[in-house]
């Protein structure tokens, strides 16, 4: 059914036939005519494949999204939902698809692109159905990258060519859940394309960016106040204490993951107390939750968070405050506006500033090693992983047991910051 829905697609109207010879043309594909029906089906099956896998992946999708079962309850924190998971109705959710039919396959796959970054909390009835759509939606683009769904909102970092983006913020847009929410200016935009992510992972968790707290006890309708760009940018450094990030003169907390926040601010409340606070993530959403976090404390005199993130803010000012390249969670791994260098190798203590993944086989960390470094196969992220590559223990069952990385041990989960009055004193 695929196939021939495909080849029907490919139809010349009858009113624009050629009538000298017969009806003449019938079918267009890639730039070529096809006068028997026989031409046409071997053009499809040899070249477009792929495509007739992908209609028909799409078209289950879509009877997936709309037959979703009223079933069983939440799944338990952090774990994927099936698509027979808890559903209500949600008749807001339009699971419609763009029309591609008059845009080239070569255009709409090609690997000149770029990646868009996005969120938008809300609430959403019935995630699995959204989930459902944003597969197909993505799938149909021919996008790659990750979506997570959740009963508070959508947070997704998709890659593609521009064509396909274009039509992917412009369904966004349209949909009726996220109507009055979400807007344009939401989705920041950078170089890349599909390529940069390995491929598509859309998904239905309890949050859409884990901070492993229950979101009906820290909601993100207790956000922090929004900051824009502007604004923060003509603030003086001697009035804001600033999270999460590297602007010039500003704290950043070294923890590993968004999970330790709440207790990163639970051992260092002193640090905050009466101060007026701009916190600041790549693209927001972290602020969202952690500044509402932070205000649940009651210590700080006021909460801001900076308005779409360091990405918005690099758009705006790219010679601004922010110095060095900004961390993306994709195979590009940092993005840069300027040229400072604020890191070191990992081994040699130089300058250096490009990520690549440890060269243990079962050690997933980034690490910064220089060339000459490299060039000595220096290439894992510590001493454990270089000498032993990560020594692997069998279980009966097959499985694995690494040991734990010396850069991992060695750093604490929750640094209790030691600082100076005149620190504390900053930002009343």
């Amino acid at each position: 059914q695929a196939f021939s829905l495909f080849v029907k697609a490919k139809e010349v109207p009858a009113a624009a036939r050629c009538p000298a010879g017969g009806e003449g043309v019938r079918w267009r594909c890639c730039r070529q005519a096809f006068e028997e029906l026989s031409g046409i089906h071997r053009h499809v099956a040899l070249q477009h494949a792929g495509d007739i896998g992908q209609q028909a992946g799409l078209a289950a999708a879509k009877q997936a999204a709309a037959e979703v079962s009223p079933a069983s309850g939440p799944a338990p924190v952090g774990d994927a939902y099936g698509l027979s998971g808890h559903s209500g109705s949600s008749p807001e959710i339009a699971c419609t698809l763009p029309d591609t039919s008059r845009v080239s396959y070569d255009d709409l796959t090609s690997n000149v692109g770029e990646v868009l970054l996005y969120y938008c909390y809300c609430e959403v009835k019935d995630p699995e159905k959204l989930c459902a759509w944003q597969k197909a939606l993505c799938e149909h683009l021919h996008l790659t990258g990750k979506v997570r769904v959740a009963s508070e909102g959508i947070n997704g970092t998709v890659g593609g060519s521009k064509v396909a983006t274009n039509l992917y913020i412009e369904v966004m847009l349209s949909q009726p859940l996220f109507k009055g929410i979400l807007c344009q200016e939401d989705f920041k935009t950078s170089a890349g394309g599909a390529h940069c992510f390995p491929d598509l992972r859309v998904g239905v968790f309890k949050e859409i960016v884990p901070m492993g707290i229950d979101p009906k006890i820290v909601s993100y309708k207790e956000t922090g106040n929004y900051l824009p760009c502007k604004t923060a940018c003509n603030q003086s450094h001697g009035q804001l204490l600033l999270l999460q990030g590297h602007f010039q003169g500003c704290l950043a907390p070294d923890i590993r993951k968004f999970s330790y926040f709440p207790s990163y601010v639970d051992e260092n409340l002193e640090l905050f107390k009466d101060k007026r606070v701009l916190m600041y993530c790549t693209g927001g959403i972290r602020c969202e939750r952690g500044s509402a976090y932070l205000r649940s404390k009651a210590v700080c005199r006021e909460v801001y968070q900076l308005k779409g993130g360091i990405h918005k803010y690099l758009e705006e000012f790219p010679d601004g405050f922010y110095r060095g390249k900004l961390f993306v969670f994709d195979d590009r791994y940092a993005i840069c506006s300027n040229e400072d260098i604020i890191s070191a190798c990992r081994y040699c203590g130089t300058l250096w500033d490009q990520y690549k993944l440890c060269s243990s086989q079962h050690c997933r960390q980034l690490v910064l090693t220089c060339p000459s470094c490299r060039n000595k196969g220096l290439t894992a992220c510590c001493p454990v992983c270089q000498e032993k590559e990560l020594k692997v223990t069998s279980r009966a069952s097959g499985q694995t047991l690494k040991e734990e990385c010396e850069c991992t041990r060695r750093r604490p989960r929750v640094p209790i910051e030691r600082v100076s009055q005149r620190t504390l004193d900053t930002g009343k």
